[in-house]
């Protein structure tokens, strides 16, 4: 068999059916060059958002099997008028659903884990010389119910298929012709990044950068699935995304995130003994909410705040799960502040560079921003500050780094 090649499509890149007819000749172009071909595809624009809002229109809380059930239905039609297009230009297509291909999951619903993909009747079609389709973001349990991937996860189903078929490469393309320094929206002098280690990538992905699903970096990383992010619009060159490289060490920072979409909830008055964090943050992880960083002030009366933050979808979720936590503890108060945004800068050189988080702060003490609460890793450092600062402290950071130079 030739060299496969998996590519994946995003939203904005099949959004109707002009562009959908590019893809196709895109997808032939590279058929012409002797590779066999598995695209991924999501789902058309915004049609998943809008499934869920019919969803929404019916019930404040629909069932979690039904949602999953209804929004795969978005990447069915994705997959079936891609291959339609192909034999249009002459070429033999072939699409399938997550199911149809065997790509098994676990019972998580709206946020399923992969346990196993049967390739073979991919790779029948393949040798047949058929382009293979198939529909990201969902799979099937082994009781035959469709599960869905998280939001990103088509991103997710190609990593998994390159793994599994040993794909050359794993092609991501988007709406932007690789990864930037930050988002060029805010930053117009962002710089396209060439190369990145997948841990910058993994954090990038994971403090906001909308370009690919954490969980998919984190997959490509464990079994060395090169990822290349590039335009579905232009051939240029995008970002290659691999394992570390010595070369890579020398750049200090490679780029500057925000999330807007961020809730600081404090939980008042906590009385300051042994087992209570322990207790309140085993009792919300029960709940299956995921919790990013944490403060916890020194008392001075026997009683702490402690703060968290979670994420803006999962606020009222989570205020429901601590006021009930608190009153079990006896704290005096739950508070919330929507108006927040976590603002992080990157880098693999920060693991042999000092001095990066006083930067940082100085960069937003200059532009009088108040930091709320720190973190940081090896090659991270974030801060919550009030969301109507964000986009100024992203230039402000980028600009101390010379990023765009």
């Amino acid at each position: 068999m030739h060299k496969i090649i998996v590519q994946k499509y995003g939203g904005t890149s099949v959004a109707d059916t002009n562009k959908i007819k590019n893809v196709a000749k895109k997808i032939i172009s590279y058929k012409k060059k002797g590779y066999s071909l598995v695209v991924v595809v999501s789902a058309l624009g915004n049609t998943t958002d809008e499934l869920i809002e019919l969803a929404h229109d019916i019930t404040k809380s629909p069932s979690e099997r039904e949602l999953d059930m209804l929004v795969s239905t978005g990447e069915q039609v994705s997959v079936a008028l891609l291959a339609m297009a192909i034999h249009k230009l002459g070429y033999e297509a072939i699409s399938f659903t997550g199911a149809q291909v065997g790509i098994i999951t676990d019972k998580s619903h709206t946020q399923a884990r992969i346990l196993n993909i049967n390739t073979k009747r991919i790779e029948q079609e393949l040798k047949k010389g058929k382009v293979v389709i198939v529909a990201g973001f969902q799979g099937v349990t082994s009781h035959q119910d469709i599960t869905t991937l998280g939001r990103g996860g088509s991103n997710l189903t190609a990593v998994a298929l390159a793994k599994a078929l040993k794909a050359q490469v794993c092609e991501m393309f988007t709406d932007v012709d690789g990864v930037y320094t930050a988002d060029p929206r805010i930053v117009p002098n962002a710089k396209k990044i060439l190369n990145m280690s997948y841990e910058e990538m993994f954090e990038l992905a994971s403090l906001g950068a909308q370009i690919l699903q954490a969980r998919s970096v984190e997959m490509a990383q464990k079994f060395n699935v090169p990822i290349h992010v590039r335009s579905s619009f232009s051939n240029k060159q995008g970002t290659i995304i691999s394992k570390e490289e010595r070369a890579m060490e020398d750049i200090v920072v490679s780029g500057v995130t925000v999330n807007k979409d961020e809730a600081k909830i404090t939980i008042c008055d906590v009385s300051d003994r042994p087992g209570i964090a322990a207790k309140i943050f085993k009792y919300i992880a029960d709940k299956g909410i995921n919790i990013d960083m944490i403060i916890q002030n020194i008392s001075r009366t026997k009683a702490t705040d402690i703060s968290f933050t979670v994420l803006g979808k999962d606020l009222a979720k989570t205020m429901t799960v601590v006021k009930a936590i608190s009153k079990k503890i006896g704290s005096k108060d739950v508070t919330y502040n929507k108006d927040i945004a976590k603002v992080s800068v990157v880098g693999i050189g920060m693991k042999s560079h000092s001095g990066i988080a006083a930067r940082m702060f100085k960069a937003l003490a200059k532009k009088k921003i108040n930091i709320e609460m720190i973190s940081t890793s090896e090659i991270k450092i974030s801060c919550v500050i009030d969301k109507k600062s964000a986009d100024s402290a992203v230039r402000a950071i980028h600009d101390e780094f010379r990023l765009g130079k």
